[in-house]
């Protein structure tokens, strides 16, 4: 342990890992915000804190299982000639359940539009909620380990950089989560960007891997269009409201 503090190598790897680890946490912290954005604020804080607690947990689980998870990129089934792994089948899976939650949100979005918005949530919306995050956060922590496996060989510099990210992502669920819920066309926005990835990580089951460089430049492209427009809205708000008395 004291060998891997000393070698620049070792704080090299942590660093480009937990920066990778924290890019990779984006989309969870996305998905999340999009999921408590519909419960009262209470529960929404509550489903958020154990959303980030399980994504930390699965992480770690699934540190604790490297061979397993090693194992899970072996060839399980063959399909005219397609080799899929259990990582493979996992991410098409993940990426179907992603694209399918994020049409139905959409879905439910455009009909409050359009004047039905008196949706109020259901006794049993906070355990759908969890047991979405759930679902997600297995997708996302499998995605993200074998990722770490892939870039780092000592345990340690894995644990450390997930733990990071993890306390990263937990500090930007917040504010990221009241942005989406004040500002309806950014619920929107990250609605279309859950659409992406669930193409992403469907694309990587089936063996064509978009780089998520790419995935993260539009969405950043995305977010500061709409930023703009949010500080637009603000500004054209305050020109108004001296007049209205």
């Amino acid at each position: 342990m004291i060998e891997l503090f000393s070698s620049p190598e070792a704080w090299a790897a942590l660093l480009t890992l937990t920066a990778l680890e924290i890019v990779l946490g984006i989309d969870n912290v996305i998905f999340l915000s999009v999921l408590v954005s519909r419960l009262p604020e209470p529960q929404a804080t509550r489903a958020r804190q154990i959303g980030l607690a399980l994504a930390l947990v699965f992480r770690i689980i699934l540190l604790s299982v490297l061979v397993w998870l090693i194992g899970l990129t072996e060839p399980v089934i063959t399909v005219r000639g397609l080799a899929f792994s259990w990582r493979d089948l996992i991410l098409i899976g993940g990426g179907l359940f992603l694209i399918a939650k994020a049409t139905h949100e959409i879905h439910a979005e455009v009909e409050a539009r359009e004047g039905h918005d008196n949706e109020k949530p259901t006794p049993n919306a906070f355990a759908w909620v969890i047991l979405q995050v759930v679902v997600v956060d297995l997708v996302f922590s499998l995605d993200s380990i074998i990722t770490a496996i892939g870039m780092a060989q000592d345990i340690e510099i894995m644990a450390a950089a997930v733990i990071i990210a993890c306390a990263v992502m937990y500090v930007s669920s917040g504010p990221v989560a009241r942005f989406v819920a004040q500002y309806p066309t950014t619920k929107m926005l990250a609605l279309a960007f859950l659409v992406l990835i669930g193409v992403s990580l469907m694309a990587d089951g089936f063996k064509f891997h978009i780089p998520r460089g790419y995935i993260y430049f539009a969405i950043l492209f995305s977010a500061a269009v709409e930023l703009f427009n949010v500080l637009a809205k603000r500004n054209r708000r305050k020109r108004v409201q001296p007049g209205t008395g």
